[in-house]
């Protein structure tokens, strides 16, 4: 085994359910990739992660060799007058904003989360507020370099089919070196936002419907403990780039820190209620138009470090699933009264649309239709049984859950909901692998 790689008991996900030793290996320049990269078989299968945001085992390897690309963090170039931007896979989009925003430009599109890297960008065909207008972040990637196990590195770009694979690809059909995508203008760094309660699951279909065409970016946050009448209500958030003002970008460092594992009662049953109770009550007092910064719309949990470990030390998944606009109203409803039944859910709850562009990778996950995130404390076998019942609504209604988000879907749920997974398979770099893939491909 290659010196380069070290022995490490600490690499685990967002999530932090799965906990496993891994080798790891750490390049600082580029042309470092190459022989690692082919170091790797199928005996001996590896697989390049960045800063794991992931929430289940999509970027883990355990017992296995992973090349972390955080240090390879450099910006190659970027066009002022046309946005166009290239940078090291490793670059993250924390980084890339601190040089678009005071030029005038912003990502195209992110996740909740600036602390992805562009190499993960593009592994997971990340999507945002904005999917309805924007796409994914694959919509607006021009050009990427890939290295293959068989020591054949490669540029490749829209219309060539293994860039439709790697584009959501879950890091299988290579190592990325550098991506080349372009940003899109914007005016000011302050989005003009508006906050619109509903007392009613099917009050958000109305608004999201109503609104699509006149807010860019949009999602709600739904209270999973509410019942009866007021099952799935929430508040609808919609926003738009302010039109003038200043460009200053985002506060690198968070301004808090979760110290340690917090205690379960933290976000048992009767303290998520609460929450949920006031944070709908003093959301519903905010009447008309307000400016936010980019920051705190898009990314309000960034302002705390480690905020994972709320969940306490057993760790937590993330439920995302997108339902198509036929099965969504129903669906939807549906997951939201098994949730609500079980006392699991945590405070962090979002509601989005999806638009109807088409998919850019063989995996992709947005469709046109609704998507629901719930973070749910791992519990156990309780938790097991309650993804297993929400997987029964999600098979129903002909929907998929994102591969970014899963730890334990079963193969044939996988396989349902992403009908070109074969033809993906095509593709896949036999000396690449994670836990994910040899669960779901097996």
């Amino acid at each position: 085994m290659s010196t380069r790689f070290h022995s490490t008991d600490r690499l685990t996900s967002w999530g932090r359910i799965v906990r496993a030793p891994h080798f790891v290996a750490r390049p600082g320049f580029t042309d470092e990739i190459a022989r690692l990269v082919s170091s790797f078989s199928s005996d001996d299968p590896g697989l390049a992660v960045g800063l794991r945001r992931s929430y289940g085992d999509s970027n883990l390897n355990p017992g296995g060799r992973v090349i972390d690309m955080t240090g390879l963090d450099r910006l190659i170039y970027f066009d002022s007058d046309t946005g166009i931007m290239r940078a090291e896979a490793g670059v993250s989009l924390s980084q890339a904003l601190q040089v678009l925003v005071p030029r005038g430009w912003f990502l195209p599109t992110t996740p909740g989360t600036r602390f992805v890297t562009l190499g993960g960008a593009v592994a997971n065909d990340v999507h945002g507020k904005n999917h309805q207008s924007a796409g994914t972040f694959g919509a607006s990637v021009m050009r990427l370099k890939l290295h293959r196990t068989d020591g054949r590195p490669q540029e490749i770009a829209p219309g060539d089919p293994l860039f439709h694979a790697t584009m959501g690809g879950l890091g299988l059909t290579g190592v990325i070196e550098w991506v080349e995508f372009r940003a899109v203008r914007v005016s000011s760094s302050e989005i003009e936002a508006h906050d619109m309660p509903f007392e009613h699951i099917s009050e958000y279909f109305d608004l999201a419907a109503s609104t699509k065409d006149a807010y860019e970016h949009s999602m709600a946050w739904v209270d999973c403990m509410a019942g009866g009448t007021k099952i799935g209500r929430g508040i609808f958030t919609a926003g738009n780039w302010a039109t003038h003002g200043t460009l200053t970008p985002h506060q690198e460092a968070p301004r808090r820190r979760v110290p340690m594992d917090t205690p379960g009662l933290v976000l048992g049953r009767l303290m998520v209620r609460s929450f949920n109770s006031i944070r709908h009550d003093l959301k519903s007092m905010r009447t008309g138009p307000y400016r936010q910064h980019y920051e705190q719309f898009l990314y309000p949990l960034d302002a705390i470090a480690d905020w994972n470990r709320l969940y306490g030390s057993e760790g937590f998944y993330q439920y995302q699933c997108v339902l198509p606009p036929e099965t969504a109203r129903a669906g939807t409803l549906r997951l939201l009264e098994i949730i609500m039944a079980s006392g699991q859910a945590s405070p962090l709850a979002v509601l989005k649309n999806f638009g109807p562009n088409p998919p850019v990778g063989l995996l992709s996950f947005p469709r046109e239709g609704t998507t629901l995130a719930v973070d749910i404390r791992n519990r156990g076998e309780e938790t097991l049984e309650l993804m297993a019942k929400l997987d029964g609504i999600v098979a129903d209604a002909h929907g998929r859950l994102y591969p970014a988000k899963d730890g334990r879907a079963p193969p044939g749920l996988f396989h349902a909901g992403y009908p070109k997974w074969r033809e993906f398979r095509a593709h896949v770099d036999p000396g690449l692998s994670s836990a994910f893939w040899r669960r779901v491909s097996a």
